[in-house]
């Protein structure tokens, strides 16, 4: 016999115990001196893949022999021997089935939740049935719970709840935790009228969910049947053990499940006995962590058994405490540990919930070209095929703009075939066409005429995709799938179908998006009608319920764990990531369903069951031989809160100085900014010698010869920016995402006011005049704007001010004879010419020219114009010179900056031929000082304010140098 002995027999590991290992030698140990076949007719039970395989593989090191029947406690819903063979459902098709009344319900009351959360309702209501048939409870006892105390919105749950009374009829498809509930009730009833034979061992369960704490009840009751539970607290006092009968107020101890199985098997903690006699790791450190986790109304023993704690810097030497200032500056810590790790032939795991982290943990490691075992895989959604699958999705039903076309055509699944090198080269060239002219919102008609001079076969592969995605219209599921999916292969062969082959369904992540589309299209429901809006949502949550598990060939030194996975490391090192409060622990998720007190009432578990279960994988991850306490000081947003546990030990070493306490928790401190400190050490750049202030000379005769009016002030405030346009020929792209900014509104305005004036003299009349600009302004905003609030406001805006307009229009005297033309001359002296667009010229009563420019913004005031608005002034020039046909001879008698805004501000400026003259020569003087070889293009010369926008800020690498330096001229070819 294994177990000598009545039962029940319970036996457990301590914190910090490389469980696979021990279980495997405590086996062997127990039937030593018996034939090898007697290990064959054990039977465990465990409950994870992983634990099973570290099992097989501590049996394996052990060199040949048979071995115990290893099954998971979750394969037993498999087996048709127990559960019977009628049909079940998937998780995916329960999860739409409640999609379908969440859908009605938020029909017939939109206030209660956003329709993109109803896969996330569905979720968490399928999760509720779980977790009901778990622990044994029938509908009946929710429908019982009393709620005329409560808000309105629970009454209003308790009568939806009612409506999923049907999933628990009999007759009613079973969904997996139904049939595991079944198979598991149906095992224990074979257990009680046959017994197992050989021994039964439930190992690594700590029986957190309802059929688990009965099979793990029926396993204790067997004549051979025992458990051994992972991370008992053996150092934890009998009458801390007596204080956690109340779940309310102790759900949160790592250690609570275990008073909840001794309580159902009516034993005591001297019941439960170890499964082995060797010791934890470090078992002066299991008593510090123990008691820091010690419940709230008892942590006043902190100050009695602290004083027992007489080494806490021995207690501690394995512990490091990381505090970073930052995500990234963690996660390059965390990879050089794990790299040290590896060169001192150690092994390393890194446990963590925060998959940001790990993630950034996994890139840096790949800087050593080490390559992690993350159990967790890769999230589907963050595939290429996902990624595809999500942006197709989102571009159904909807007007796509550039960057949301862009976005599809530069994926690296889109035109996959033998084609995709022109692919690319054509995608290059419409976005350039996108971004210098339009339009905001291409479609297939624009697609189909940009490339019949190019590729047509392209042109039209590309329209029939977006054809395929422009019905916006609410369509059943199937349909929508169907029209999805049709979509997303279409965009991956693109206009090459024989060469694109199983794109995008090939390699292991292709795969996992087909089997997860096709899950998809075969549940969903006919009576679930959706908004193509929706079913973006929708997809969202049915591919983030799946990962992606590669075939990679990691590194087995460096692992890459979920919290749960703790019990199943023995690893020499553990690196504990992440403890910030929201992260390690999570936050309990809120539930739509049920409160706190109501989930009480029905005999469901507490929201802080999750805390506590996290706690206890704590507790076992920190009692590893060597351990990393890491946390980030600050996230994205703001400061952090470090993990309560965390807290716990920093404030129980604090106040045991007779213990040298607040020494150890310096020691850790120190640890962690020595290897924090190698960390920021391997990120510092080179040192080298920031770039100096440019002021580039190129040669004379390579120097522009000629200039618009608006480009002489830039030359005046931006030199650089000249010489970047005319000797490199750079050009600033505009944004791929047309928006209704400042640009294109000074561009309707322009335009709206060249049509009037073109149109002919005003109405005499004010209300016709303004009937006149409002017309206009109608008809250039249909041509120009195609965003329907900015047309809204422009138009409103507009028609604030037309009357006023068309009154000071009136009442200027003049007779538009030049509006918005193009013309240029050269200056005399300087071979050097200007080039002007003035947006109107004015012809006086006396002969005499008015030049105005439209300022949709603040026009210049008197002094900036005086210094640096050169462009009316100029325009003057060029008139005095002759430069405007049919206006030669006319003399400029003033220039007017004529702001365009509510209060129709004017900057008028009366000129003579003096003015006239010194605007000339200071011209002459400005182009003759850049003729000079000795002149430099200095960027930035006299900015407007330091934070000033420029285009070739970059390229002259401004940052690394600012305005208080002086320039460094520097001849160039």
């Amino acid at each position: 016999m294994m177990f000598a002995g009545h039962g029940p027999h319970v036996l457990a590991l301590p914190p910090g115990a490389d469980f696979p290992r021990r279980l495997a030698d405590g086996l062997l140990r127990r039937l030593a001196g018996q034939p090898p076949e007697a290990l064959a007719r054990v039977t465990v039970f465990l409950n994870t893949q992983r634990m099973r395989r570290r099992l097989r593989e501590a049996f394996a090191a052990r060199g040949a022999t048979f071995l115990p029947r290893l099954r998971l406690v979750t394969e037993l819903g498999g087996d048709p021997l127990l559960c019977g063979t009628a049909p079940g459902v998937s998780s995916l098709g329960r999860r739409l089935e409640l999609v379908v009344l969440i859908d009605r319900m938020l029909r017939a009351d939109a206030s209660l939740a956003p329709r993109r959360a109803m896969f996330d309702l569905a979720d968490s209501l399928a999760a509720l049935m779980d977790e009901m048939r778990a622990e044994g409870v029938v509908p009946e006892a929710v429908a019982r719970l009393d709620v005329q105390g409560h808000a309105e919105h629970w009454a209003r749950s308790q009568r939806f709840l009612a409506l999923v009374d049907r999933y628990f009829a009999a007759g009613s498809p079973p969904d997996a935790e139904a049939r595991l509930r079944a198979a598991t009730e149906a095992l224990i009833a074979e257990w009680q009228t046959r017994p197992p034979e050989g021994p039964v061992i439930l190992a690594g369960s700590t029986g957190s969910r309802g059929t688990t704490a009965l099979l793990m009840r029926a396993v204790a009751g067997l004549p051979q049947g025992a458990l051994v539970l992972p991370g008992f607290d053996f150092d934890l006092p009998p009458e801390v053990w007596d204080g956690m009968a109340d779940a309310m107020g102790h759900e949160d101890h790592p250690q609570y499940r275990f008073r909840r199985l001794m309580d159902a098997l009516g034993i005591g903690p001297q019941g439960i006995l170890p499964w082995d006699e060797a010791a934890a790791p470090d078992p002066a450190r299991n008593r510090l962590i123990s008691l820091s986790l010690r419940p709230a109304p008892v942590t006043d023993q902190w100050i009695t058994e602290g004083a027992w704690l007489t080494d806490l810097p021995g207690a501690t030497a394995g512990l490091t405490l990381l505090e970073a200032p930052n995500p990234r500056a963690e996660a390059q810590a965390i990879a050089l540990r794990l790299r040290q790790a590896v060169e001192d032939g150690q092994s390393a795991a890194l446990i963590s919930p925060d998959r940001d982290l790990t993630r950034r943990v996994a890139a840096a490691l790949d800087r050593w070209g080490l390559v992690p075992d993350d159990s967790a895989g890769r999230p589907l959604l963050h595939t290429p095929p996902g990624r595809l699958l999500r942006l197709v999705s989102r571009a159904m039903g909807r007007a796509l703009r550039g960057d949301d076309l862009m976005a599809l055509l530069k994926h690296p699944l889109a035109f996959s075939g033998a084609g995709r090198g022109a692919h690319l080269l054509l995608t290059r060239d419409l976005e350039l066409e996108l971004r210098q002219n339009g339009p905001a919102f291409p479609d297939a008609g624009f697609l189909r005429a940009w490339a019949a001079g190019r590729d047509v076969a392209w042109g039209e592969a590309v329209a029939a995709v977006l054809d395929g995605l422009r019905d916006a219209a609410e369509a059943p599921l199937p349909l929508l799938i169907a029209r999805h999916r049709a979509a997303t292969e279409a965009l991956a062969r693109g206009a090459d179908w024989a060469a694109a082959g199983d794109s995008p369904w090939d390699k292991a992540a292709g795969v996992e998006a087909l089997l997860a589309i096709t899950e998809f299209q075969a549940e969903a429901p006919e009576a679930c009608a959706l908004t193509p809006a929706d079913y973006a949502a929708l997809l969202d949550g049915v591919l983030g319920q799946r990962a992606v598990r590669e075939t990679v060939l990691a590194d087995e030194r460096v692992q890459i764990l979920g919290p749960q996975e703790a019990r199943v490391q023995g690893a020499d090192l553990v690196i504990l990531a992440g403890l910030n409060e929201g992260i390690w622990p999570a936050q309990p998720a809120p539930d739509p369903w049920l409160n706190r007190r109501m989930r009480a009432e029905a005999g469901l578990l507490l929201p802080e069951r999750r805390i506590g279960l996290s706690a206890h994988d704590y507790q076992m991850a920190a009692a590893a031989p060597q351990v990393v306490l890491s946390r980030a000081l600050r996230d994205a947003e703001a400061e952090t809160v470090p993990s309560r546990w965390l807290n716990r030990v920093a404030n129980l070493l604090s106040g045991l100085p007779q213990g040298q306490g607040p020494q150890a928790l310096a020691a850790m401190r120190a640890r962690g900014e020595a290897l924090l400190a190698l960390a920021i050490a391997s990120e510092r750049p080179l040192p080298g010698a920031p770039a100096h202030r440019p002021a580039p000379r190129p040669p004379v005769p390579l120097r522009p010869r000629k200039l618009s009016l608006t480009e002489v002030e830039t030359l005046i405030r931006d030199p650089y920016a000249i010489y970047a346009k005319h000797l490199l020929r750079l050009r600033p792209l505009n944004p791929l995402r047309a928006e209704a900014d400042a640009r294109l509104r000074g561009e309707v305005m322009h335009l709206v006011m060249e049509r009037l004036l073109k149109g002919g003299p005003l109405p005499v009349e004010t209300q016709l005049a303004v009937a006149r600009l409002v017309a206009i302004c109608d008809t250039v905003l249909a041509e120009t704007v195609p965003f329907p609030v900015a047309r809204a406001a422009w138009r409103a805006r507009i028609a604030r001010i037309a009357r006023p307009l068309v009154e000071a229009l009136a009442q200027d005297g003049g007779t538009p004879v030049l509006l918005e033309e193009k013309h240029g001359i050269e200056v005399p002296g300087l071979g050097f010419t200007l080039v002007g667009k003035p947006d109107r010229i004015d012809l006086l009563p006396d002969g005499g020219l008015r030049i105005v420019d439209y300022k949709t913004g603040a026009p210049p005031s008197a002094k900036q114009q005086d210094h640096f608005a050169k462009q009316l002034l100029l325009a003057a020039v060029m008139a005095s010179l002759g430069g405007f046909p049919g206006l030669e001879g006319c003399p400029v008698r003033k220039i007017v900056y004529q702001g365009l805004g509510s209060g129709l501000k004017a900057e008028p400026k009366d000129l003579d031929d003096d003015l006239i003259r010194a605007a000339l020569e200071e011209f002459r003087v400005l182009i003759r000082a850049y003729q000079s070889p000795a002149k430099g293009y200095t960027s930035r010369r006299a900015t407007f304010d330091m934070k000033w926008p420029g285009d070739y800020d970059d390229l002259a690498r401004h940052g690394e140098w600012d305005a208080t330096q002086d320039p460094k001229p520097e001849d160039v070819d």
